[in-house]
């Protein structure tokens, strides 16, 4: 424990010889046979209680949530292709490996495949295996070929009901972190109920099945756990290895799975770095064993004013609504359901600690150990406990800059926010700074209020949970079933197409055809091909936009009105618009523009070629459309 003592005047002499009665004591007691046989059935019925309400809550989210997802598009009884289109632009890209895999004559063939593809990116050969995390798709495709399931389970059914699996390993790690802080499963229970309450804001794994993160934050949430585990100080040797076990394997496991896993390992050695500078770690534990992609670095560089830019990629991120800043009315959400009442009190009373007890340990203590005092009044602050706390405010400035973490920080609030009201130290602290302390209302505190709390989130919510479980809807989406049986049954299978990112990665997922470009943006040389194939929405001649196609061996380019017509954005921020700007073209519409951009010597590409004028029909013949898409064939000739 990292504590701060005020000095009273009390002889060190007589405040060990105090301490060293009261040890005594207490070793008496704990020899008295019917008071360590009671201790130890009451921490074995509690800890078997706290432990299956764990499993038991951590696997009824994980059905609640298959569940939602079921009943959102009626996954049971659509057709595979609308199955596949559901899972939207990268999480298709995904999938399509898993499938792949298992489509492959043999296992080492289906390997071979992905050490050498071609047909992610045209006119390149890719190891898949190390230019993208997909190893989980690789295991669960073995899995799913050697165990005899094939009979009664399908592959996508086998595939997202290890993702609602993990789920349920997720609820149940922050369920045990909260456990381990406060003292009481009690507080896990409440953890639970506030990551499901907040179901909106914690997770959405329900429709966005195998993004990367649905994979990767599970194991995440086991690597805190473990750490908070292993910082408790005086751990058994046998503990401390199984704990440090635990921590190497889903450290490893979260780092296979998750592409963004370089920041949130940043994150985790500035925390620890910061626990060691302000010594606020035991001393079997301070030994620390420690190219992010340009394109990130670029759009952290604008996002945070260090000057305006023109670069595509950095636009692209700064323009989408998840990259944004935190949207106000999360808080309003999180405040329904007291959560982010109780994480400001738990977090304003766990910072006033550790800022006295980093004052303390900053300070110049051999002075004051000079005057051989110690103190009677005591201020605690576990290790364990300042690690989450840095953490939840390391997570909290995440989620304000970029919306799409803000699933790192609210499924920590809830185990932080848990933990502090179950917690006997918050409580202690509370009390004696407004003259009330008694052990008593200590015990009565933290386990009525969060009590309270549980029967208000029933109160409130169950009616709402259970309307939802009803509500039946259906996935619908015509125009593109339409364009994946018209590119199965109408082109070749080796058939190249260019499009948006994230259009091509159902083309791969649900025709098997080779792809120009495709959402998984971690590559220099992708980020430049993608840039070359948006020129469809550009101002661009057809020659031009004909020659960079080609130059990809692209066969048919899709177009799609959503992107060429788009009102979503704002101006500035609309594809076509991010094009303009860094073509050095004046965007359209009303409004200002830079005073060295300059009017386009082209139309837009994708408006022009619908009018089937001689330049355009000279290079493109459309093939195909419906309300939503335009497929063009590129003429080879030219």
């Amino acid at each position: 424990m990292i504590s701060i003592r005020q000095r009273k005047g009390v002889k060190t002499t007589e405040v060990s010889e105090d301490y060293a009665a009261q040890e005594a004591n207490v070793k008496l007691e704990n020899k008295l046979p019917s008071g360590c046989t009671t201790r130890r059935l009451w921490k074995l019925l509690s800890f078997t209680v706290g432990g299956t309400i764990a499993l038991c809550i951590g696997l009824l989210t994980s059905v609640y949530l298959a569940t939602l997802h079921e009943n959102d598009l009626w996954f049971s009884n659509i057709k595979e292709v609308e199955r596949e289109i559901s899972f939207r632009t990268e999480c298709g890209l995904y999938y399509s490996y898993y499938k792949q895999m298992l489509q492959a004559p043999t296992l080492m063939q289906g390997f071979h495949g992905l050490i050498y593809d071609n047909k992610t990116e045209s006119m390149r050969t890719i190891n898949l295996l190390q230019r993208m995390n997909i190893y989980q798709e690789v295991f669960l495709s073995i899995l799913y070929r050697v165990l005899p399931i094939q009979k009664y389970l399908e592959p996508v059914y086998f595939y997202i009901y290890t993702l609602f699996g993990l789920q349920a390993i997720y609820v149940t790690a922050l369920y045990i972190t909260s456990w381990l802080l406060s003292g009481t499963w009690l507080s896990g229970l409440l953890a639970a109920f506030w990551y499901v309450t907040n179901r909106i804001d914690t997770t959405r794994v329900e429709f966005t099945i195998p993004l990367r993160e649905n994979w990767a934050l599970p194991f995440f949430a086991i690597q805190i756990a473990a750490i908070t585990y292993f910082l408790r100080p005086n751990l058994q040797p046998f503990s401390e290895r199984l704990t440090l076990l635990a921590i190497f394997i889903s450290t490893f496991l979260f780092s296979l799975t998750w592409q963004f896993n370089q920041f949130m390992m940043l994150m985790q050695a500035l925390v620890l770095f910061t626990l060691d500078s302000l010594d606020m770690l035991p001393a079997v534990k301070k030994l620390l064993n420690l190219k992010s992609d340009e394109h990130i670095f670029k759009f952290l560089k604008a996002k945070f004013g260090f000057g305006a830019t023109r670069d595509f990629d950095a636009n692209l991120y700064l323009c989408e609504e998840a990259f944004g800043l935190l949207p106000f009315n999360t808080f309003g959400r999180l405040s329904d359901t007291l959560l982010f009442y109780a994480y400001v009190f738990v977090l304003s009373i766990t910072v006033m600690a550790a800022l006295a007890v980093a004052f303390h340990n900053l300070s110049d203590s051999t002075r004051q150990q000079s005057t051989g005092q110690l103190g009677k009044c005591t201020i605690i602050l576990k290790p364990e406990t300042a690690y989450n706390l840095i953490h939840t405010i390391l997570f909290g400035f995440l989620a304000l800059s970029t919306m799409r973490m803000k699933y790192l920080w609210t499924s920590h609030m809830c185990v932080f926010a848990s933990f502090g009201l179950c917690s006997p130290e918050i409580w202690e602290l509370l009390l004696k700074s407004i003259h009330l302390y008694n052990p008593k209302r200590i015990c009565i505190m933290r386990y009525s209020v969060p009590i309270l709390i549980l029967l208000y989130l029933c109160y409130k919510f169950w009616p709402g949970m259970m309307d939802e479980l009803s509500e039946l809807r259906e996935f619908y989406d015509p125009d593109t079933v339409e364009l994946m049986n018209w590119i199965n049954s109408h082109t070749p299978r080796k058939a190249v197409f260019a499009g948006s990112m994230q259009l091509l990665a159902g083309v791969k997922l649900c025709t098997g055809r080779t792809l120009t470009n495709h959402p998984h943006y971690e590559d220099n040389s992708l980020r430049e091909r993608t840039k070359a194939v948006y020129q469809i929405y550009a101002k661009r001649s057809p020659e031009d936009v004909h020659a960079l196609l080609r130059s990809f061996g692209a066969d048919y380019v899709i177009l799609e009105d959503s992107i060429c017509y788009e009102r979503r954005h704002q101006r500035g921020c609309r594809l076509r618009d991010l094009l303009d700007i860094a073509n050095g073209h004046m965007m359209d519409g009303p409004g200002e523009n830079d005073p060295d951009l300059k009017l386009a010597g082209h139309p837009r590409f994708c408006e022009e070629i619908k009018r089937n004028l001689p330049p355009y029909t000279a290079y493109f013949t459309r093939v195909f459309q419906n309300k939503t898409f335009h497929v063009y064939k590129l003429s080879r000739n030219k």
